[in-house]
């Protein structure tokens, strides 16, 4: 059972025990309600605790049933939460840790709450696209008055309990207990100060009104409708808490689950629950048990201090981890410190750092010239030029003074890391860590699994990923990994656009409307144009056969690179990170288009889309086939935390889904029949035919 009853004399402890969280799952709920009957049939029972055991109250529903048919069966948290309110002896809740979503809810439909300091507590169901379904939006702005419950049910953010506590006023909170570890005293003693208390007090006779309710609720409108325009969910949330002001409180009950229940079937609420499963799933690996002995890393090593060199140091600074940095040349290392220094004092100067923040990190930081300073590091991460012999080199020398179970990681972004592994006698121990830029600021690590990596290599670097709150999805060895080499397939779409019609500046606005961050161009001028030129380099030369349009080529022969060189498919205004079209490039485009032969036609908005996406998608499937990636949520966490595809359409795998897999490769049988498109790019992967032929999605 996951809710425990015991007797303590005269008051019954209802202990909710569904680790990690106390989910509310379907036996919890069972559990609940069983207690309340026992306390009510038992005459030396006079009053009832509800609490949770370990480190929380209730985090809420329990996610292994969402989306089940448990998730729904009686009784549902409105059975319970009723169950509560109309138990005839006084029911306490003793909230500790982390009350949160349903968690809080119930606590809501206690008689009375006893707060441990520390608690997180959240209604964070807008973070799924959803609001509170069990009577949060009506009962929360009863006791901690419409303003204050509106934003946290807005932002979903947690609020700690002795703040709450603190505020005059509040009903939420009866007591606050002294510490975490007097809470369950303190309760009991509590639920006997109330044992004859009658009639029971009930939130939801609480009065709720907002003194200038029209002009407040049409400011919180606009004001979330210009901070969350792609999601329905926090304009839905403003409606609700407005209907707890006007309507009586069943009929707001009765609201609030009809906007839940839509909100459900959104395709917005869909993205974000899939996003928030797949986020969960990225550190699973399937061969690689949760607990699989992980090595020691208290110290780390970064061979390079340019700008992913100093952005790679900087996340194991902010986990408190030392760093030494290694360079060839002391102006490098200088160079590097200085940067680092530099986006540090940012964050201090916006107030996002302490300044003894600040002075604790760079006391983690060291630095060297030679490798022998290297030899007491636990993992050594090489962030050199993208040019094999210079990682062969590097490899080599790491071999010769890493001590015996140092972990040795490659931040390649698409070199083999197979080979690279080949120039240690240790390839169990090399993995690549492909941090993406600015390494810094970026969640998306993606974790290169090369034949040799050893489970506890991988299990580790998992770990640390955490540590350094980065979002860590496994690849496989191939040429780009998992997002690179679906990059390139969109970018070959991209020049393909506009030998056929387009500018640059049409395409960018199309794909950013859709919700990208920025357009293929915009990417290629932040990213830098001549690394897509090196790479088609060595493409030309490893598959001739591939086909790009040359106008990225001329591009990167007149100079523009981008942002860097103040020129790319843009022009950029001195110390201006601000696109502006470009009449040179727009007439070499034209001019390279007149030299082929092509009359250039208007193309929709919805085909450069498709066309970008879908060319994602098939790729993406071919990765996916092949066991690059394990599962498709695994390279929808990618495109979402590393290239910028918008949250609300939950990646490209899952938002073929939702378009349906028939219509994806219909489409495409349509571009493969443009002459000035690559056919072969076209041919839908086996396992999309596969799906598609049998009316199935990505799993």
């Amino acid at each position: 059972m996951t809710a425990e009853y015991q007797v303590h004399g005269d008051v019954a402890v209802i202990t909710l025990n569904n680790p990690p969280v106390n989910g509310l799952g379907l036996d919890t709920r069972r559990g609940i309600v069983d207690g309340l009957e026992r306390a009510q049939a038992d005459a030396a029972v006079k009053a009832i605790v509800v609490t949770g055991a370990g480190g929380a109250f209730s985090g809420g529903a329990d996610i292994k049933e969402f989306g089940t048919e448990k998730s729904l069966q009686e009784p549902n948290l409105h059975s319970v939460i009723s169950a509560v309110e109309n138990c005839a002896k006084p029911v306490v809740a003793a909230i500790h840790g982390v009350c949160m979503g349903g968690g809080l809810e119930l606590a809501l439909g206690c008689h009375y709450r006893i707060a441990a300091p520390g608690c997180s507590v959240a209604l964070p169901e807008v973070k799924l696209g959803l609001l509170p379904g069990a009577g949060g939006t009506q009962r929360l702005p009863r006791v901690v008055g419409v303003e204050a419950a509106l934003n946290m049910i807005v932002s979903g953010e947690p609020v700690k309990s002795e703040f709450i506590g603190a505020v005059p006023g509040q009903k939420l909170f009866d007591r606050m207990a002294a510490s975490p570890e007097s809470l369950p005293e303190e309760a009991l003693a509590f639920a006997r100060s109330v044992a004859e208390a009658r009639p029971l007090p009930l939130v939801r006779n609480l009065p709720c009104k907002h003194p200038e309710g029209d002009a407040y609720f049409q400011f919180a409108r606009n004001m979330v409708k210009g901070m969350a325009k792609n999601f329905p969910a926090p304009a839905k949330c403003v409606d609700a808490v407005e209907a707890a002001t006007r309507r009586k409180f069943a009929d707001g009950l009765q609201y609030e689950r009809e906007l839940f229940i839509n909100l459900m079937w959104t395709p917005e609420s869909r993205a974000l629950r899939h996003l928030f499963f797949a986020e969960r799933a990225a550190s699973k690996i399937p061969d690689v048990p949760s607990d699989t002995p992980k090595r020691d890393i208290k110290k780390v090593g970064v061979i390079g201090a340019g700008t992913m060199g100093g952005g790679i140091s900087m996340n194991f600074l902010n986990a408190g981890i030392p760093v030494t940095i290694l360079e060839m040349k002391q102006e490098a290392l200088d160079r590097g410190i200085a940067t680092i220094r530099k986006n540090y004092e940012a964050q201090v100067k916006k107030g996002k750092l302490k300044e003894d923040k600040y002075q604790q990190r760079m006391a983690l930081l060291s630095t060297t010239l030679s490798y022998d300073d290297l030899k007491d590091c636990d993992l050594i991460i090489e962030a050199v030029f993208e040019e094999l012999g210079v990682k062969e080199a590097v490899f080599r020398q790491l071999d010769q003074v890493a001590k015996p179970g140092a972990i040795l990681a490659s931040n390649t972004s698409t070199l083999d890391v197979d080979r690279i592994a080949a120039f240690t006698r240790r390839p169990q121990d090399v993995v690549g860590m492909h941090f993406f830029s600015p390494a810094n600021v970026m969640k998306l690590l993606e974790v290169v699994r090369g034949k040799a990596t050893a489970k506890d290599v991988l299990a580790t670097v998992m770990a640390i990923a955490k540590k350094i709150r980065k979002t860590a999805v496994v690849s496989g060895v191939c040429d780009g990994f998992i997002g690179n080499r679906m990059i390139e397939r969109y970018s070959q779409q991209a020049g393909f656009l506009l030998d056929e019609g387009c500018t640059p500046s049409q395409v960018d606005k199309a794909i950013e409307r859709f919700g990208f961050a920025m357009g293929p161009f915009r990417m290629g001028d932040l990213a830098g144009n001549d690394i897509g030129w090196a790479i088609r380099k060595r493409r030309y030369v490893e598959k001739p056969d591939m086909k790009y349009s040359k106008t990225a080529d001329l591009l990167c022969e007149m100079g523009r690179f981008g942002q860097k060189t103040g020129a790319g498919w843009y022009d950029y205004a001195p110390g201006k990170r601000d696109a502006i079209p470009s009449p040179m490039v727009e007439k070499m485009v034209e001019e390279h288009r007149k030299a082929l032969g092509i009359a250039p036609r208007k193309i929709s908005d919805e085909e450069i889309v498709q066309r970008l996406v879908y060319s994602l998608v098939n790729e993406g499937a071919k990765i996916l086939e092949e066991g690059i990636a394990s599962k498709a949520g695994d390279i929808d966490m990618v495109y979402l935390t590393g290239y910028g595809f918008p949250i609300h359409r939950g990646g490209p795998m899952h938002y073929a889904s939702e378009v349906g897999l028939f219509n994806v490769v219909q489409a495409m049988k349509r571009f493969a029949r443009n002459p000035l498109d690559d056919a072969r790019a076209w041919e839908p992967a086996p396992l999309l035919a596969r799906l598609a032929a049998e009316g199935k999605a990505f799993a």
